[in-house]
């Protein structure tokens, strides 16, 4: 029988109660805070560790399950925290060790889990193990560590193959030997001060493993993996070919992502992570071509849930997000893991702002567009992913109806994507600009000293405390969602639908005495009633018939019982 670890609960404190549901992240609500814009405690205007635990409450009270922290860990920051210096260490500006483990305990009281984020493919430029293959040179030992090779070319001038960095640009460098000379190129598939590790390496995996145990001991309930499907590249690491600028979203099949080896290291990290009591969890972040390759991270003895990029990535239009809902519960269903469900995170242009434009234009916009007409189908399409079977994503300030901000002057920007030409999604600083908690104040309540990303004029009016106790406002009626969701057993749990016959451009299904209608056109359609209306995204109308007005772009929840 294996070992059973469990963190020691705080005093008082309600753990025991979080740890006594069974499956919890089959159908839980998970809010992804980024810990940077999210609440600043000590007045330097970047948010920290202190800061997240004093909104704790309000979280909380929103109705979430879980609350998912970007990297805090120590980095120099190159990509905002992305690169990962020691996987062990808070960085200052977050705070310290007390402080994480202040959080954890905190959110267990509270009832909230905490799902961390782990950095696995690649390390800081600037981690122990890089600056010693660095200085110690060729034939290093921590060299084979990471993917170091020598060039190409009659005095190696040329990198090693021709893939390029999502960010843009080469995704090889080539360093400076101790001796001064120009020596070995290393892969980085992100920024250059992201190395990749070579997790052909005995010695990567036993390092995850033992990280892995330090924060599970520390009392997190999971993880989140960043590029879950980059870990392991085809040997020989042979040339992409002709191709567009790489996309971490793609069609087509490519030998540094979905690799079928990644999927024995985390059948080895499961087996770390069920020696532990409390129903923890992993998540990946992969991004496959397919949802059905997405279902080969989830099988019963790997991870437990990936988020599910296509559905992001559909357009608001009811054909396509049938397809879609049909294509991924039915990936899911044979490996018995849950669907998720995400529209907006810190890598993607708000869904409050893609709504608000043109279908097509992808993930990444730098348009405001119809600011009315994306909150509209924004809020919409945010009661229809709360009504679908398994787990949904929130990201910081949807809740708010936040949009993109797409015109932040570009010396101010810090996303590394965007000083690397041909890169995608350089403009990922609009979606993480600071959250505003009040009405007025140097920075809306997100801190007494300004905030490291400017915030837009007006952003108070989007505030918590401008649309709490306000009928209508998308905060109270993310509250209201929540609050229905957490109540009623046919919303979250389950693995398929029941469609119901609709006029073109409605979605609409029922589970149990449940019923969602959605209608994506752009204006107002006649729809047969269904029950009571639980809650709407915008007003519904009763005709003299009993059928019911659904405005445009609006969702209407209904029951039965």
């Amino acid at each position: 029988m294996s070992q059973q670890h469990s963190a020691d609960p705080a005093p008082n404190s309600a753990v025991a109660t979080v740890a006594d549901r069974r499956d919890w992240w089959r159908d839980a609500v998970i809010y992804q805070v980024y810990p940077r814009s999210f609440a600043d405690s000590n007045g330097d205007g970047m948010g920290d560790l202190a800061g997240v635990r004093s909104r704790l409450p309000y979280l909380r009270d929103l109705g979430v399950d879980a609350v998912w922290l970007s990297p805090f860990y120590a980095s120099p920051q190159a990509d905002a925290g992305y690169d990962v210096a020691d996987y062990r260490a808070v960085d200052p500006m977050f705070g310290n060790l007390l402080d994480a483990d202040a959080l954890i305990r905190e959110a267990h009281g509270l009832g909230l889990r905490i799902i961390v984020d782990l950095v696995p493919n690649h390390s800081s430029d600037q981690h122990e193990w890089f600056k010693r293959a660095l200085a110690e040179g060729p034939g290093s030992p921590l060299r084979e560590r990471y993917h170091f090779r020598p060039g190409k070319g009659a005095d190696g001038e040329l990198p090693p193959n021709d893939w390029e960095s999502v960010f843009g640009g080469p995704a090889w460098t080539r360093v400076t030997e101790p001796d001064g000379t120009p020596g070995e190129w290393y892969l980085h598939l992100f920024a250059p001060e992201q190395p990749d590790f070579d997790w052909n390496h005995p010695a990567v995996g036993d390092e995850f493993r033992s990280v892995l145990r330090f924060w599970l001991d520390m009392g997190v309930d999971g993880f989140r993996i960043d590029v879950a499907h980059g870990l392991v590249k085809a040997e020989g690491l042979p040339d992409l070919g002709s191709h567009e600028q790489l996309k971490l979203l793609g069609n087509d099949a490519t030998p540094f992502f979905d690799q079928d080896g990644v999927h024995e290291i985390y059948r080895e990290w499961r087996t770390v992570l069920d020696e532990y009591s409390g129903d923890r969890i992993f998540v990946a972040e992969a991004w496959t071509p397919t949802v059905e390759r997405t279902a080969d991270y989830v099988r019963p003895d790997e991870l437990h849930q990936a988020f599910n990029f296509q559905y992001l990535s559909t357009h608001w239009d009811a054909e396509d997000l049938h397809a879609c809902i049909d294509r991924t519960l039915d990936a899911m269903r044979p490996v018995g893991a849950p669907a998720t469900w995400v529209l907006s995170n810190h890598d993607v242009t708000r869904h409050a702002t893609r709504f608000a434009n043109p279908a097509g234009l992808g993930t990444q916009l730098r348009v405001a567009g119809d600011r009315e007409l994306g909150l509209r189908r924004a809020r919409a399409a945010t009661l229809l992913m709360l009504a679908l079977p398994g787990s949904a994503y929130l990201y910081q300030g949807e809740e708010l109806g936040l949009p993109d901000v797409v015109d932040l002057p570009d010396e101010v920007r810090q996303d590394p994507a965007y000083f690397r030409g041909a890169g995608q999604d350089g403009f990922r600083d609009g979606c993480r600009v600071p959250i505003p908690w009040s009405r007025t104040g140097s920075s809306y309540g997100f801190g007494s000293g300004g905030s490291w990303l400017p915030q837009p004029p007006g952003w108070g009016g989007l505030s918590v405390e401008a649309q709490t106790g306000v009928a209508g406002s998308t905060l109270e009626l993310y509250r209201s969602a929540l609050a229905v969701r957490g109540e009623r057993a046919d919303l979250g749990a389950g693995d398929r639908v029941e469609w119901l016959r609709a006029p073109e451009g409605v979605l609409a299904f029922r589970r149990g005495a449940f019923t969602c209608t959605t209608n994506t056109r752009g204006e107002t359609v006649t729809v047969p009633a269904h029950g009571r209306v639980l809650l709407a995204s915008a007003e519904v109308a009763v005709t003299d018939g009993g059928e019911v007005l659904l405005p445009a772009d609006a969702t209407v929840w209904w029951t039965t019982d």
